[in-house]
């Protein structure tokens, strides 16, 4: 069995391979990435929490490290310039220290305005990447985020490495643990904030530390998409009707993303649930090298069109809910996403390592991703069936109110709405889901 040490040392090689093809290509001579800088609040003396580029924690999970930098020509050992003050206001980074040391050369910089010397002396055929284009002019480095070398960083972001997919199986293990604690205090009857904070407490994170924001919405709250204003107000019981919980964990730089919604008495929307998991299962057996995913998201409307008409929600065939528009009112985001250092990965339109995009389709505009399917690619799979009150009205105005079956939709209100989310790995074989192997339904 491969240790992370021998997985990450691939990791590494696999990286270096593709910067020598970039800086060939692109006749440069290294990438200068940058790790970023806490950004001040306006007006104050605080600072926003801190986000590490994720170009730089492609190369080693270092995620609350201002201020460092990476030198890399593909050839030599990456240099790595460590930020390590003297400060007794915050606390500050230990020495180097992990599984990554012996990949790269490592230089101490005691404040982060003394970076000039530890940079190559010859910078007009670097490419710097990072949040501070103003800092790379100011510093002399000739290209600043160039679209091209971005372009072929980021489509081959989508291939994830053996160590990648450790990492974002590691990131499901612990989500999955802390969606378990979270299910068990919902049927106990605690508050949105509750269940957050015991969330958090599972994993021993807090907020910022999370890849993104926790939704974790009662009843019609589920109907707002990113719901994340997390109320302290305990209902009584007989208010209790539904939770969708979107959450998520990292490891090592790398995101778990996983949703799921409970109702809280068996009836219709237990059932509900139930048709939408099923439907969700067949749709991640779906995923196989050479598919678009576009045409996986498409198929999820013609599935969700039938749930539509066995559930009476409509009273025309499924069909026409298709042709009509009419599922888009119940299903408006996309199927999923690209997964990796970010929830929302780069690269989901990206069709070749140049540049070319392919556009989401006209009438699914919120779709993240139109790639071809192939194998190491790892990706969401949620799709969601909603009662959304705006979206609902825009449907009553429109010429397709007489196929909606409205006392039927009005029962629905309450529970707000559905989803149930997944991460999956595309592989020569069967799908492999990050999620449900964690022995999680």
């Amino acid at each position: 069995m491969a240790t992370i040490q021998g997985l990450y040392t691939h990791h590494i090689e696999q990286l270096q391979q593709r910067v020598a093809k970039l800086l060939a290509r692109e006749g440069l001579d290294a990438l200068i990435i940058h790790s970023g800088y806490p950004l001040r609040t306006f007006l104050d003396d605080q600072h926003y929490p801190f986000k590490t580029n994720p170009h730089f924690k492609h190369w080693l999970p270092l995620t609350e490290h201002p201020h460092c930098w990476l030198v890399i020509n593909g050839v030599d050992k990456p240099k790595l310039i460590y930020h390590q003050p003297s400060d007794y206001w915050h606390k500050t980074a230990d020495d180097p220290a992990g599984f990554w040391l012996d990949s790269f050369d490592i230089e101490i910089m005691k404040n982060p305005q003394d970076i000039e010397p530890f940079l190559p002396a010859q910078r007009q055929r670097c490419a710097y990447i990072g949040e501070h284009p103003e800092l790379a002019e100011a510093l002399a480095i000739g290209e600043r985020n160039p679209e091209s070398v971005l372009s072929f960083l980021h489509y081959y972001r989508a291939y994830k490495t053996d160590y990648e997919i450790d990492s974002i199986q590691e990131a499901n293990h612990r989500a999955v643990k802390a969606h378990l604690v979270a299910k068990e205090l919902f049927f106990a009857g605690a508050s949105e904030f509750d269940i957050n904070l015991a969330y958090l407490s599972c994993l021993g994170k807090s907020e910022y530390s999370l890849p993104y924001a926790n939704i974790i919405a009662m009843n019609e709250n589920a109907a707002i998409l990113h719901y994340t204003a997390l109320s302290a107000k305990k209902l009584a019981e007989k208010q209790h009707h539904s939770m969708l919980i979107d959450a998520g964990a990292e490891c090592r730089g790398y995101a778990a993303d996983i949703t799921r919604t409970y109702p809280y008495r068996k009836g219709l929307f237990a059932e509900l649930i139930d048709e939408m998991d099923k439907l969700q299962l067949a749709l991640v057996a779906e995923l196989k090298p050479g598919l678009r995913y576009t045409d996986v998201h498409l198929k999820a409307h013609r599935q969700l069109a039938k749930v539509l008409v066995d559930f009476e929600f409509v009273t025309c065939s499924a069909s026409a809910a298709v042709e009509t528009g009419i599922t888009r009112y119940f299903f408006p985001h996309g199927l999923g996403h690209h997964l990796g250092l970010q929830v929302h990965d780069m690269g989901g339109f990206m069709q070749d390592d140049s540049g070319e995009v392919q556009a989401a389709p006209e009438h699914h505009p919120f779709l993240r991703c139109t790639r071809i399917l192939e194998p190491s690619q790892v990706l969401t799979i949620e799709p969601g069936l909603y009662f959304i009150a705006s979206l609902l009205a825009e449907l009553a105005e429109s010429d397709h109110s007489r196929l909606i079956n409205w006392p039927r939709i009005d029962e629905m209100r309450r529970f707000g709405g559905i989803r149930i989310e997944d991460n999956v790995l595309v592989s020569e074989q069967a799908p492999i889901n990050l999620t449900r192997e964690q022995n999680w339904k």
